[in-house]
C-alpha cells in the first residue's frame, strides 16, 4: 500500500489497536496464479514492542474454500478497512482544490500456518466467540454444544496463524490541508446523514484535539 509520510498511522501499537477495532478483514492470496481472496474475522495479538516477539493473526475457514491449500508456502496479505468518506472541494478555503478521499486501512502481511491440533483450533474458535459474545447480556457459549457436534463441525474448518512479517498503516486525514480545512471537513463531516462518514469526522476531530496549539 502506498503510504505517504504524512498519511502514515503512527505508533508501534495503533496499528494493533486499529486491526483489533476492524476484525472483520480480507484475507488476499495467489491460487492457480490468480489473485484470491476470504472475508474472514480475525483475533489479533499485538507483538512485543522489542521485536522479541512478533504480532500474530489467527482465524479459520471453511475446508471447502481452497485458498488455505497455499498456505504455509507464500506470503498472504490482510486488509483491515475502517471508517472512510468522500471530501468535497466546496469544503476547503481555496477554490482551487479537486475532490478526494479520506480512509483508514492496516495492511498486514505473513505467512499462514495451518493448525493441525485440535487443542489449537477450540482456542481459535473460543477466543472468536468470546470477543464477539462478550458485550451481550446473555453470552453465548460453545461450552453448550455436545462434544458431537461440536467434533464434527471442526472437521469442516480449517484453522491457521499467520506470524506478521510487516505491517502497512494508513490514515488519510486531511493531514496535508490547512488545520482550517481539516476542522471545516470535520464539521461537514459530523453532519452526514452517513454514520461512517461521522465516524470518519470524529477521527479527524480526535486527531485535532491532540495536536499541540
Amino acid at each position: 500500500m502506498y503510504v505517504p509520510s504524512h498519511f502514515r498511522m503512527t505508533g508501534a501499537v495503533a496499528p494493533f489497536a486499529f486491526m483489533a477495532r476492524h476484525a472483520f478483514a480480507t484475507l488476499v492470496s495467489t491460487h492457480d496464479g490468480a489473485p484470491f481472496a476470504t472475508h474472514l474475522p480475525f483475533i489479533v495479538e499485538a507483538g512485543h514492542a522489542d521485536g522479541s516477539k512478533p504480532g500474530r493473526l489467527r482465524g479459520h475457514m471453511a475446508r471447502a474454500n481452497p485458498q488455505w491449500r497455499g498456505f504455509g508456502k507464500d506470503e498472504v496479505m490482510v486488509v483491515f478497512a475502517g471508517p472512510h468518506a468522500y471530501i468535497s472541494p466546496a469544503w476547503y478555503e481555496d477554490a482551487e482544490s479537486v475532490p478526494t478521499w479520506n480512509y483508514t486501512a492496516v495492511h498486514a502481511y505473513g505467512v499462514p500456518h495451518i493448525l493441525e491440533d485440535p487443542f489449537d483450533v477450540r482456542a481459535v474458535l473460543a477466543a472468536l466467540v468470546d470477543r464477539n459474545e462478550r458485550g451481550f447480556a446473555v453470552p453465548w457459549e460453545m461450552e453448550a454444544l455436545s462434544e458431537t457436534y461440536l467434533t464434527g463441525m471442526m472437521k469442516g474448518i480449517v484453522a491457521f496463524d499467520i506470524p506478521i512479517a510487516r505491517l502497512d498503516a494508513k490514515e488519510k486525514l486531511s493531514q496535508n490541508r490547512p488545520a482550517a480545512d481539516q476542522h471545516r471537513v470535520a464539521a461537514e463531516l459530523a453532519r452526514s446523514s452517513d454514520p461512517t462518514d461521522r465516524e470518519a469526522g470524529m477521527l479527524i476531530a480526535d486527531r485535532l484535539a491532540t495536536q499541540p496549539l
